[in-house]
């Protein structure tokens, strides 16, 4: 990886965990893997839970004096940041592709929306911080509510979109004058976190302010426990952020969860094929279908069934599968083994239960052919499961009303999109969806930074990240009032 030693020299973050400065944990250490190659890309420095603990304290000693920064020069560091981001343009996407096994499409993709979080967090200090409140004229009274910080903010991210995903809850936190302890998945853990310490240490970012601490879930539980840490924004799976939920609740810390989905992807009878089948494949594939926001169900109206069908399998047929490092391709490696052998399980138990394997269902090492199933019903576990992996799963419906039956039918509500020729029916029908995000003539992954991110039911607990959302995620209210002098009250 001789052109990351530019921005992220090896021996400056092997064996290390960052506080603003890199520090080496040795021997606690993990391997970073290339899920294409199977080859080592370094060691990371492994945290445990009491490094976890000490550093919420350090983060919350520090908090203070970092929201009292002048709020210019928090902006600054975030510009900074961003364009520390756009001249390593080049190495970060390398390490995107090497460590996650991002095609270079989306590893470019990831990279620009992240420097496109910095630049809108680094607006983020300059805005209104309040409201004036109503209050009784000439009573010399002054009523206001204020957005302050939290405090400390627990970030715990996932591998699939490791940079932005961690990104799009660091940056905004530290804009508004939290400080952060960011817990990176460790298969992951350089470009989802060391990445992000690299970016704000050479952005001037104060020690102590950002702590980057990749660890098994003894760290993760440590986070979540401690007396220091005020809030902890999740993303991963649905199991995980139940437990995360419980002991945070059990903490009374403020929670975000953004969790799993089994989004579908409605084809109604008026949809132009070619673009429904391009839609359909691209929220299917996209990152070997290891995104949160996948289309999980392809639901097509029963009359253009057999010729979507047809078309779709012919054109995932031909999508390429390689190491995306070496390679221009459509798809690269899942994460890991476990991940492939969850993928497998699933497309087996589908053919059981009736599916039809249309094309794929085979992999190499961590390569998985994109594979489409057809005649899914509901009782089918490629129905039900998140599979998070390259599996079309094509269901046929009759009605409208049946569509939004199928698309209704899960535990799940983060995202979705309807294609069809006719705006207004498409609305019809996505007004009775239960799902975060909607999509009318489009695909279900989908996400701009400015927008709202965030899901129902299992997808989340009502929370969202981005844009406006923001400040209602990293800040509280405060209601101060100014009087001109002391009433002198008696009882």
């Amino acid at each position: 990886m001789n052109q990351t030693l530019k921005f992220l020299p090896e021996e400056l973050w092997s064996h290390c965990v960052f506080d603003g400065t890199w520090i080496n944990v040795s021997p606690n250490v993990s391997q970073v893997i290339e899920p294409a190659t199977g080859a080592s890309l370094g060691c990371i420095g492994m945290a445990d839970a009491a490094s976890v603990s000490a550093a919420a304290r350090v983060a919350n000693e520090v908090q203070a004096d970092w929201f009292l920064t002048d709020y210019e020069e928090r902006a600054a560091i975030m510009r900074k940041a961003a364009e520390i981001a756009e001249l390593h343009f080049g190495d970060i996407v390398e390490w995107l592709v090497r460590e996650s096994g991002s095609t270079q499409l989306k590893a470019a993709f990831e990279t620009r929306v992240t420097i496109k979080a910095l630049q809108e967090s680094a607006m983020m200090p300059g805005k209104s911080q309040g409201d004036v409140l109503p209050n009784a004229p000439g009573s010399g009274r002054l009523s206001l509510a204020r957005r302050r910080p939290i405090g400390v903010v627990g970030v715990i991210s996932p591998f699939n979109f490791p940079l932005y995903l961690a990104m799009r809850s660091v940056a905004p936190a530290l804009a508004v004058g939290n400080s952060v302890v960011l817990k990176p998945d460790p298969r992951t853990a350089v470009s989802g976190g060391l990445v992000i310490g690299r970016l704000f240490e050479l952005a001037g970012l104060p020690k102590g302010v950002l702590h980057v601490l990749p660890g098994a879930g003894d760290a993760g539980a440590a986070l979540v426990e401690s007396p220091d840490v005020a809030m902890i924004q999740f993303t991963g799976s649905t199991a995980a952020g139940r437990k995360v939920g419980e002991a945070a609740g059990r903490n009374l810390k403020k929670v975000s969860l953004e969790l799993g989905g089994k989004n579908s992807l409605i084809i109604l009878d008026d949809a132009n094929l070619d673009l429904a089948v391009a839609n359909a494949i691209w929220g299917t594939f996209l990152h070997q279908g290891q995104i949160c926001m996948a289309t999980g169900r392809i639901l097509v109206q029963r009359s253009l069934y057999p010729a979507f069908l047809k078309a779709l399998t012919a054109k995932v047929g031909k999508l390429s599968v390689g190491d995306p490092a070496t390679t221009k391709v459509s798809l690269g490696p899942l994460i890991n083994a476990h991940q492939r052998d969850q993928v497998a399980k699933i497309v087996r138990e589908a053919q059981q239960a009736g599916a039809k394997l249309e094309v794929g269902g085979r992999y190499e090492e961590l390569f998985f052919q994109p594979t489409v199933l057809s005649d899914v019903k509901p009782d089918n576990p490629a129905f039900r499961e998140e599979i998070f992996g390259p599996v079309a799963v094509v269901v046929p419906f009759d009605s409208d009303e049946e569509a939004i039956r199928l698309a209704n039918d899960t535990e799940y509500g983060l995202a979705a999109g309807i294609i069809s020729s006719n705006i207004g029916r498409a609305m019809k029908v996505g007004d009775k969806l239960r799902t975060g995000m909607l999509h009318i003539n489009d695909q279900t992954v989908n996400d701009e930074v400015v927008n709202p991110f965030g899901g129902w039911g299992a997808s989340g607990n009502g929370t969202s990240v981005g844009g406006a959302a923001n400040w209602e995620e990293f800040t509280q209210w405060q209601w101060l009032t100014i009087k001109d002098e002391a009433t002198p009250y008696a009882l």
